[in-house]
């Protein structure tokens, strides 16, 4: 049995996350997705949101899956111009500041031009401000301090920067001797990058599918629609591929793929989770079952907007996720393993 080629896919994978794409700027990531099945010759349409649809007809048309990805990712905008020519920044998704203090960003304004910087307490010199540890990690305090000759509001407005511009911050990505790759945003590019060899590999090997199966790559993920709309009549089965979460109490891994059994909002569907486990111990994958507590994905979205689907959610353990995340090659190739597997499968009804 052949599988994708993990590292064709973590070199793609470290393709996607230098491509900045915080949620609703996403275009341009859609469109590098979008040239990627293009090539392979598989049907593609964009939706109104911006997402993309790719399909791989089936077998069976009556019955259709879908599995969903996501390539939006955590970010900011800018929220004021302050008189010293700082910026105060306005987060988007489910982030703290602290996660972002010290980090490279990239501001791009309405025009398309694009501007370094870094994010900083403004109470960062410990030479000047007493409490500089102490102070609180917060909007108020966290501001950006552009590449650019500012000394005023006026002189930032002059470069075309304005409220509502995009802030994005850089990854720095990292392939290791050991296998590990780490950088921001592998929460959810991971998966898609995952997924996207998943297509190719099954187009090159002319494999036939059971079931007519679409591809959502979703762009509003981080904050909570991504995945909710744009699911056939036809579909019985959506399987959501995201990050398993990983910390105290967890089971999930850098090294085996995460099936959830539960997030915030409720259990995944019991006999779908029972078929991934069954599937992933025939084929002898390294697999944990684990409950993300503070976690929703596009699939309880497609739930919760009253599609009738079975929903799962499966994916690669990433480590200090929304943070400076990681994951092991041994954890993409377990995941590719179990979606290979679940893609050839029989539906569960």
């Amino acid at each position: 049995m052949s599988y994708p080629n993990t590292t064709e896919t973590m070199n793609l994978l470290q393709e996607l996350v230098s491509i900045p794409s915080p949620t609703g700027n996403t275009n341009e990531v859609i469109t590098y997705v979008e040239k990627f099945l293009q090539e392979l010759q598989v049907d593609t349409y964009r939706n109104r949101k911006g997402g993309l649809i790719a399909t791989l007809p089936g077998v069976a048309t009556s019955k259709h899956r879908m599995l969903t990805a996501h390539v939006d990712t955590l970010g900011a905008m800018v929220k004021e111009i302050k008189p010293s020519g700082r910026l105060k920044l306005d987060l988007i998704g489910g982030f703290k500041y602290n996660s972002i203090e010290g980090e490279y960003c990239e501001i791009e304004t309405s025009s398309g031009r694009r501007f370094t910087g870094t994010i900083l307490m403004h109470q960062t010199s410990v030479h000047v401000y007493k409490d500089a540890g102490k102070a609180e990690r917060s909007q108020d305090n966290m501001e950006v301090r552009i590449d650019e000759v500012v000394k005023n509001a006026e002189d930032v407005r002059n470069l075309g920067i304005e409220v509502g511009d995009f802030v994005s911050f850089s990854p720095r990505v990292e392939l290791t001797p050991s296998g590990f790759i780490k950088s921001r945003h592998l929460d959810d590019k991971a998966s898609v990058a995952i997924l996207l060899q998943l297509i190719k590999h099954f187009k090159l090997n002319d494999i036939e599918l059971p079931y007519t199966t679409h591809f959502l790559i979703s762009n509003n993920e981080e904050i909570g629609y991504g995945g909710n709309s744009n699911i056939t009549p036809e579909t019985v089965e959506y399987l959501a591929v995201d990050m398993g979460a990983m910390g105290d109490g967890q089971s999930t891994d850098e090294y085996t793929v995460s099936i959830c059994v539960k997030d915030a909002s409720g259990p995944y569907h019991y006999g779908l989770r029972k078929s991934l486990v069954k599937l992933a111990e025939e084929h002898n994958i390294d697999y944990k079952l684990d409950i993300y507590p503070y976690y929703g994905s596009d699939a309880s979205a497609a739930i919760r907007s009253g599609h009738d689907i079975v929903h799962g959610l499966i994916g690669p353990g990433i480590d200090s996720s929304h943070a400076f995340e990681r994951t092991h090659q041994s954890s993409i190739e377990n995941t590719a393993k179990l979606l290979h597997h679940y893609v050839l499968s029989e539906m569960i009804r």
